[in-house]
């Protein structure tokens, strides 16, 4: 490919934070090419697949998972005047071959949140469907611990983009520490969403609330929107982590402590799902001034990320 042709703003960002199924759609109109001529130009370079499996994979129905599949997706970025590896990285992480090829695009947040009991029950209260149709392309959370070392708050500003038509809501999820009382945490909407409704299992201490929009989302469209859960209910905190059923986009945490209880030690850690061991354990300073640690992920990939500390 002599040069890659130039790029929407969308298709650049899509290329970037995925998924897949958009960027592929999304790079087809920007081509104007039919899913009949992209076969037919596939065929040229030695490339075999239906029109059918072609539609599919651009409606998000399968994803391209098979060696000779993934080959033909590194046909389709030169078809369609991408970057090279522009589609593929999508699929496979950078680096190496996805281990888990035959999973689906999605991890089950029950696999990455416990306890997943009592957080299916609060779906089905809410009638919230396994995939809410938005994934995450950008979040900013902020968390204050107290001075009797009790999880205070965690505020959170966050960028979804939809993945299906009709999005109108996000279900946002509470875990507190041991002795949590969810009739005591309250949320507040802060910004481009209002409250709908609140569960909470007083066994589990989890709260889910319904954030809702204004509007509702076509498969690709962003939104902006911001909330958080005031608690200080439950006992002494050492961790915060987070779940991500999708990969993609940037994911900051930031967690503050008060003067009169700071940690002794600090470190952010991965795991691939909750009952996974941890690993990429790392060390974090904490700031002096600010008495906070955080961390940035670029490039979020399925899994848990967190925070955890030691009290003296």
């Amino acid at each position: 490919m002599a040069q890659n042709a130039p790029q929407s703003a969308e298709l650049a960002q899509l290329l970037r934070t995925g998924p897949f199924h958009l960027a592929l759609r999304s790079a087809l109109t920007a081509r104007g090419l039919a899913l009949t001529r992209v076969q037919h130009k596939l065929a040229q370079r030695g490339i075999t697949i239906g029109v059918t499996s072609l539609s599919y994979w651009q409606q998000g129905a399968r994803r391209p998972q098979r060696p000779e599949s993934l080959r033909a997706v590194r046909a389709l970025e030169e078809v369609l005047e991408l970057p090279a590896y522009s589609l593929h990285r999508l699929l496979v992480p950078e680096g190496g071959v996805r281990p888990e090829a035959e999973r689906p695009a999605a991890r089950s947040y029950r696999s990455l949140v416990a306890p997943a009991d009592a957080l299916q029950r609060l779906f089905a209260e809410l009638e919230t469907p396994a995939d809410g149709g938005l994934h995450t392309v950008g979040q900013h959370e902020r968390v204050r611990i107290g001075s009797e070392r009790q999880l205070i708050e965690r505020e959170s500003s966050q960028v979804v983009r939809a993945h299906r038509d009709g999005v109108d809501r996000y279900i946002a999820i509470h875990r507190g520490e041991s002795g949590c009382d969810p009739s005591r945490v309250r949320v507040r909407t802060d910004e481009n969403c209002r409250l709908g409704r609140v569960r909470g299992n007083a066994e589990a201490g989890v709260v889910v609330a319904e954030l809702l929009f204004d509007t509702r989302l076509r498969a690709g469209e962003t939104h902006v929107f911001g909330y958080a859960f005031e608690d200080g209910s439950g006992g002494p905190s050492t961790e915060y982590l987070r779940g991500f059923s999708f990969a993609g986009g940037q994911y900051v945490l930031q967690v503050r402590f008060e003067e009169a209880a700071l940690p002794v030690r600090c470190r952010r850690f991965t795991q691939v799902s909750a009952a996974a061991p941890r690993s990429a354990q790392q060390e974090l300073t904490l700031n002096g001034r600010h008495h906070s640690v955080h961390l940035v992920e670029q490039g979020v990939r399925p899994g848990i990320l967190g925070i955890g500390w030691d009290w003296g």
